[in-house]
Formats: C-alpha cells, sequence, structure tokens
C-alpha cells in the first residue's frame, strides 16, 4: 500500500454538475474513435478513456452550459489529454527532441482556416476543434486562444529538455513554466467561450484580469501535481511536478514537500479571492466599464470558481489520479480554520511593521566579474547637480517642511557607481543619463510610500500615475508643465531618452516605465490593507517594482543592436531575462531588508513574504531566498551557455544577430555584478546611516476637518529656489540648465492645481532600487 498522503485541501466553491453529462459522455466517445484516438492500446483504449471519464470532468468544471456546448468543450479536453499522453509515448520516452519539435511546430498550421491534411489523431482532433469553435469569438479572443494553445504544445519541450538533462526546475521557474504547458491558461479562455463570457478586449490585459487568471492558472495545476505524482514521478519517472520541486530546493521529505505545495495552493486561491473582492472594483471604477462589461468579467470569475471546484471533484473520481484524498464537507466545500489563518490568509495580515530586523546575511554566489567606467567621477558630480536642479532636495508639494533627500544623502547613495558598473563602456553622457536614471526611479521609490503611503493616498497615487504618463508624449511634444521633482525629472530625461529611439522602440520604453509607476500603486494598496503579498504574484511584481522591466528594454532597444521579436518571445530568451532580473530583485531585498522592515515598516520585502509564507523567522527566510537567488544565477549560467547557442543554431541566425543577442548577454551580466557591487557599497543601507534619520515617521500635517488650509503654502515652490534660466536650446529643441541635460521646454514653475486638475487631459538601469 502506498505511503502518499493528499493534503488537507482548502475547497471554498460548491461542486456542481451538468445535467448534460451522460450526452457529453456518448458522444465524445464516438468523437475519439473517429479521430483514430483509440487505434493504439498503448495510449488510449476505450476502456481507460470511459475510466478517465473526461465527460464527468467537463460536466463538473462547465455546470450551467448548453449540451452542444459541452460536447464542444469535452471534446477539447480529449484532445488535450490524448496530446499529452501521445506526446509521452512517442517523445518523451525515446527522447527524441528533433522529432518532438517538428510534430509540435507543424500543428500550428492547425489553428488556421487553412489547414493541412492531418496524419495523426492529434492533428485531426485540432483540425476538427479549430472551426467548430472560432466563429463564435472575436478577433481578440482568437489571438489569446492562439497564443495559449501555442504554449501548451510548444512548452512541453521544456518537459522534455529537462528529462534528458535529468534536471530539476527551481520554484520560480517551475510556476511560471508549468502556467504554460499546463494548460489551466487555455482552460481560462475555454471558460469564456462555454459560460458566454468574453472579456473585453480593454480589460484583457489589465492587471486584476491577469491575476485572476494566472492565479487559476497556478492552482489548478498545483492541485493536479498533487493528485498526479505518484503516477507522473514514482511511475513515468517525470520531472516537472510541484511536489518533487520542493523535495529538491528545500531537502525535504515527500510529506513535508505536498504540505508546502498545498499552502501554495492555499495562497493562490487566497490570491485569487483579493484580486477579485479588492482588484476588480478598482478596475471598473478606474477605466469607467459599463454594467454590461462588468456583467461579462464577473461571469468569467464565477467560470473560473466552477472549473476549481469541478476540478478537484473530478480529481478525486478519475482513474488517472491517487484517490487518498481528505473528505470534504458540506456541499463538497472543505474551509478549515487553518484554511483561514495560514497561507495566504489572516496570516498574511499580521506582520508587525517597525520590528527589529538585523539578520546576517549571506555571500551571494557571483560568477561575473566588474569593470568601472573611466566617466565615473565626471558622472557622481553631475548626478547631484542634476538631482538639485530638478528639485529633489526641496520640500514636497502639500506636505509642510518636507523634503525626500538631501545631498549628502543621494552622495552616500552613490548612484554612479552602480551605473559605471552596468555600462562600463559607455561615454560621458551615456553614463550621465544612466546615472540620472537611476536617481529618478529611486527618487520615485522612495516618494511614493511616503507621499502617498503615509496618507494611505491611493486616489493621489493614480493621479500622480497619469500626470506622470503625461510627461512621456511618443511625439515627444511637452503637455503639462511639471509641479513636482519626479516630473521634473521625468519631463528631463524622456526626451533625451526617447529622442533617438524610433517610434516602435520608443513605444516599448514607455510601457515599461508605465509598468513600474503602477506597480509602486500596487505596493501602496498592500500597504494600505497591511497584506503581506502572495509570494508568486510577489515575484512577478518586484521585477516591475525594481524596475527591472524598464532597465531590459534600454538593453534590447540600444542602437544597432537587431534582436528580432521572435527571439525575444521563446523560452530562452525570456527564462534568461527573468533569472537575472530575480537575482537582482532578491539580492536588493537581502540588503536593504532592515532599513525596509525596520526604518520604514515596509512588508514589500522577499524576506518578509517568505518567512510569512513559510511561516518561519526572518533568519531562515534569509536562507531561502539565497537559495533562490543561486538557482536563478545557475539557471541565467546554463541558459546562456547552452540553451540559447542552441536556440540560435536551431534557428540559423546570422551572425548580426548573435552578436546583437550576445551583447545583450554581456549587459545582463555585468547588470548583476554592478548591482551587488553597489549594494556593498552604498551608504544607503549602512545601519549607522539608517540611525541618523528622524525616528517619527513622516506627518502629512495636521488632519481631520478644516486642516487641509494648513498645508496650502507648501504647494508654492521654494522660496530659496528660483526658476533657474534656460540656455539654449539643445539637439531636442529643449533648453539645458545648470549644465544639466536638457529640460522640457514646459519646465516651469506651475501654480498650483486642484484635485480635478490632475485628471490626464483629453490630449539601461535598475530604476527603482529600495
Amino acid at each position: 500500500m502506498s505511503s502518499y498522503r493528499l493534503p488537507d485541501f482548502y475547497l471554498p466553491y460548491p461542486p456542481r454538475l451538468n445535467p448534460h453529462v451522460e450526452t457529453a459522455r456518448a458522444h465524445t466517445r464516438g468523437w475519439a474513435a473517429d479521430m483514430g484516438m483509440l487505434d493504439d492500446p498503448d495510449i488510449w483504449t476505450e476502456e481507460s478513456l470511459e475510466a478517465m471519464d473526461y465527460g464527468l470532468m467537463c460536466a463538473y468544471t462547465h455546470p450551467d452550459c448548453s449540451a452542444p456546448e459541452l460536447d464542444l468543450v469535452t471534446d477539447w479536453y480529449v484532445w488535450v489529454f490524448y496530446f499529452d499522453d501521445h506526446f509521452l509515448e512517442t517523445f518523451k520516452r525515446s527522447r527524441d527532441l528533433d522529432g518532438a519539435q517538428d510534430y509540435l511546430d507543424r500543428l500550428d498550421a492547425f489553428m488556421t482556416d487553412d489547414p493541412p491534411e492531418p496524419a495523426n489523431p492529434v492533428e485531426r482532433g485540432l483540425a476538427d476543434l479549430w472551426p467548430r469553435t472560432v466563429p463564435a469569438m472575436s478577433q481578440a479572443w482568437r489571438r489569446r486562444f492562439v497564443r495559449v494553445t501555442r504554449d501548451l504544445l510548444q512548452e512541453s519541450m521544456w518537459e522534455l529538455f529537462h528529462i534528458e538533462r535529468e534536471a530539476v526546475s527551481n520554484p520560480i521557474e517551475y510556476i511560471e513554466e508549468r502556467r504554460k504547458v499546463g494548460g489551466a491558461p487555455w482552460s481560462a479562455a475555454l471558460v469564456e467561450h462555454a459560460a458566454g463570457a468574453e472579456l473585453p478586449a480593454r480589460l484583457a490585459d489589465s492587471r486584476p484580469i491577469r491575476v485572476l487568471t494566472e492565479s487559476f492558472a497556478d492552482a489548478v495545476h498545483l492541485r493536479n501535481d498533487l493528485f498526479s505524482y505518484e503516477r507522473e514521478v514514482l511511475q513515468e519517472g517525470e520531472l516537472s511536478n510541484c511536489v518533487l520541486v520542493c523535495e529538491r530546493f528545500f531537502g525535504c521529505e515527500t510529506a513535508r514537500a505536498v504540505e508546502i505545495t498545498n499552502d501554495l495552493l492555499t495562497s493562490r486561491l487566497h490570491q485569487f479571492e483579493h484580486a477579485a473582492l479588492t482588484e476588480l472594483p478598482a478596475l471598473f471604477a478606474d477605466e469607467g466599464v459599463l454594467p454590461p462589461e462588468q456583467a461579462l468579467v464577473l461571469s468569467y470569475v464565477k467560470g473560473l470558481q466552477d472549473w476549481q471546484a469541478g476540478g478537484h471533484a473530478w480529481h478525486t473520481a478519475s482513474s488517472r489520479y491517487t484517490k487518498t484524498a481528505g473528505g470534504s464537507g458540506f456541499l463538497g466545500m472543505n474551509v478549515a480554520r487553518a484554511h483561514v489563518t495560514g497561507a495566504g490568509g489572516l496570516r498574511n495580515h499580521t506582520h508587525r511593521p517597525f520590528s527589529e530586523a538585523a539578520v546576517r546575511l549571506p555571500e551571494p554566489y557571483m560568477p561575473f566579474e566588474v569593470r568601472d567606467n573611466p566617466h565615473l567621477d565626471a558622472a557622481r558630480a553631475a548626478d547631484v547637480e542634476w538631482c538639485a536642479a530638478m528639485g529633489f532636495f526641496d520640500g514636497v508639494p502639500g506636505i509642510p517642511a518636507t523634503a525626500v533627500w538631501s545631498e549628502p544623502q543621494l552622495v552616500g547613495f552613490d548612484l554612479a557607481l552602480c551605473a559605471s558598473g552596468i555600462d562600463p563602456d559607455a561615454t560621458a553622457d551615456e553614463l550621465v543619463l544612466a546615472t540620472n536614471w537611476l536617481a529618478w526611479g529611486t527618487y520615485g521609490d522612495d516618494y511614493y510610500p511616503r507621499v502617498y503611503g503615509a496618507a494611505r493616498d491611493l486616489v493621489g497615487a493614480k493621479l500622480g500615475n497619469r500626470r506622470l504618463k503625461e510627461f512621456m508624449p511618443l511625439d515627444l511634444v511637452p503637455r503639462l508643465a511639471p509641479m513636482t521633482g519626479l516630473e521634473r525629472g521625468l519631463a528631463d530625461l524622456w526626451p533625451r531618452t526617447a529622442g533617438p529611439l524610433p517610434e516602435g522602440s520608443r513605444r516599448a520604453f514607455r510601457v515599461a516605465v508605465e509598468e513600474m509607476i503602477d506597480s509602486w500603486v500596487w505596493e501602496l494598496a498592500n500597504q494600505a490593507q497591511h497584506r503581506v503579498p502572495d509570494p508568486v504574484d510577489y515575484i512577478e511584481m518586484r521585477r516591475r517594482t525594481f524596475g527591472s522591466q524598464m532597465t531590459m528594454s534600454l538593453a534590447r532597444l540600444a542602437p544597432g543592436r537587431l534582436i528580432p521579436a521572435e527571439i525575444h518571445r521563446t523560452r530562452e530568451f525570456l527564462g534568461m531575462t527573468d533569472a537575472a532580473q530575480d537575482y537582482a530583485c532578491l539580492l536588493n531585498d537581502l540588503f536593504s531588508y532592515q532599513k525596509e522592515v525596520q526604518f520604514e515598516g515596509e512588508l514589500h520585502n522577499a524576506v518578509v513574504v517568505l518567512g510569512t509564507f513559510l511561516d518561519r523567522a526572518p533568519d531562515e527566510a534569509v536562507t531561502v531566498v539565497d537559495a533562490l537567488m543561486t538557482s536563478r544565477m545557475r539557471q541565467f549560467e546554463h541558459i546562456t551557455t547552452v540553451d540559447l547557442p542552441a536556440l540560435l543554431d536551431r534557428i540559423e541566425a546570422g551572425e548580426t544577430v548573435r552578436e546583437s543577442v550576445g551583447g545583450y548577454v554581456s549587459d545582463l551580466r555585468n547588470w548583476m555584478a554592478a548591482i551587488l557591487r553597489w549594494h556593498q557599497r552604498s551608504r544607503r543601507y549602512f545601519e549607522e546611516e539608517l540611525r541618523r534619520g528622524p525616528a517619527a515617521r513622516w506627518s502629512q500635517g495636521p488632519t481631520g476637518l478644516g486642516t487641509a488650509t494648513a498645508r496650502i503654502l507648501s504647494l508654492a515652490p521654494p522660496a530659496h529656489r528660483a526658476q533657474p534660466a534656460l540656455t539654449a536650446p539643445s539637439a531636442h529643441g529643449a533648453p539645458s540648465v545648470h549644465g544639466a541635460p536638457a529640460l522640457a521646454a514646459s519646465s516651469v514653475t506651475a501654480p498650483a492645481l486642484t484635485r480635478s486638475d490632475l485628471a490626464a487631459p483629453a490630449h539601461p538601469l535598475p530604476a527603482g532600487a529600495p
């Protein structure tokens, strides 16, 4: 008898059964036979298909759809499970990498209006399903469905590569790749079809919808991993299972790995609920979503809930999986005290801010050397002058007698040292620009929690973001007069950076900056709710709050660098970039832990997030963070030395492309090494520097009825800083000031605006190191 035991699952939704279940069972038996799926007894037989009971699965996961719709959905799931088993038997067991890639590439042709003649049951099934499915949906949905279907198919190679190398993924890589190969985003797209709830195109890529879809997908996959561990790992030799990933990464027994996996499943379900209840209402208000569109989105959410409940019920009934599940409660639900108070639940609201937070830092693994730029000293001096000209050392409008930074603080930060290591071959002007971006992003990262966070002013932060986006016009024509140092800095940096870029690159860079500043509002929302983020959501959002996406955009879009978009979208390129970003983000969290937790009351730190999730002390959480950093760096090394060269050989890349990719890889190595060296030397994280600051928290001035007028005078420009004189126009048509790079022509002190005036008019560097 097996010793493997399933955990106590969190089941917050009741499963319901579609009344057309028998019709679906009968239909899909005939359909599978017609497609030839029962011809090879080594893959499927009629008896094995009956025992797996995909008609029951779809009746559980789509309880409200019509009989014809249930037949269609069931056929899709029969097809996808047959594909999985056919791929295992044909390619995974033989480890035929070349044959597998050719087989997968050919399937793309069957997601078109003019497919070729099918040669096997998988192709035959897809050729039949495509014209039965897509006519009812929009072109936007079709593009999304093609993307998630291609991910589901192509990422099978990721599993095959790991089997070939006998390698088990690190946890971050596993969650993100499993999301693609596991097919749950594909299932979510079918929910739109089955529920008649196609997402409005303008909302489909928003953060709340993305988080709902991804947390749903992760929960589906983690549940499947728990049920299929015995079959996949112990019987079939699979290496892609979260229980196995946790065994290897944490060095623990199977029972503990099951517990960690189930805690992550529970946390992802709580993340789903949190997004539905707190982020969707804000999205509806911010985007002016009308009731009919709201109804579509909420129907989609209900469809995902039905899928979660029904998917669990089917796992307990199907012959495909382990049956030793814990019992469910009333109406098939199971909500215990531990589910409510544990990972993702109330535990995430119990962090104690401003508590002692001294930990022993590990020595991070770093295989790359740092080189310095010869213009370092000049960049240091120029950055101090530029920050003063932008007003970074002045009081913040609306808050009496306060400033986010002082000049001695900036000198101690030594941001030019970081820029010097990141781009050791830059010209003097390029290094100054790079250092200015570092200063602006770091200033913004300090500005938001102090100015908006202390007052829990989410509305003000969103309006501030709306104004900031107006300082990044694609046509480079200024539209607003900057009011604050943050606005003044962006108004100066944008034309200096975007001016030389072609329109497509300029647009991509603007999106990266927008994602960074929007992520700062996400942090403020969590702070207002006193909620430590879910670990998966934190890792993925941390890349944005740190400014990593913007950094990578600058590196990829460098003049003369030709990297085709098709390469950017490959598993190898994305995996390499994400691994580098995660290393730097986690590194920052280690060095800034005391600063953020003890002196700033922050909760957005990987040590806090992982300590809360695992319910472990800070020192133990530090060890986990360091292990994650090391695993991501080793993944980066493997991709850049093995996977990426193999990709370039496979696509027969030319010498220009190879040089561009090589230059980008070199930039990432410099970036990680420079960031580590900077954290070790910058006074931004030294305890003696932190203790010099005021013990009191930031104040917004007097509060309560009738006290707002006490802040009116602070909206005026500082008396000691007159508007600087404008000199001759720069190459971009804007004058320069104090010897600093060009300021936008509209950089003049503007009269104070009311809150209603803040609405938007009709018209290569880690930017946010905390």
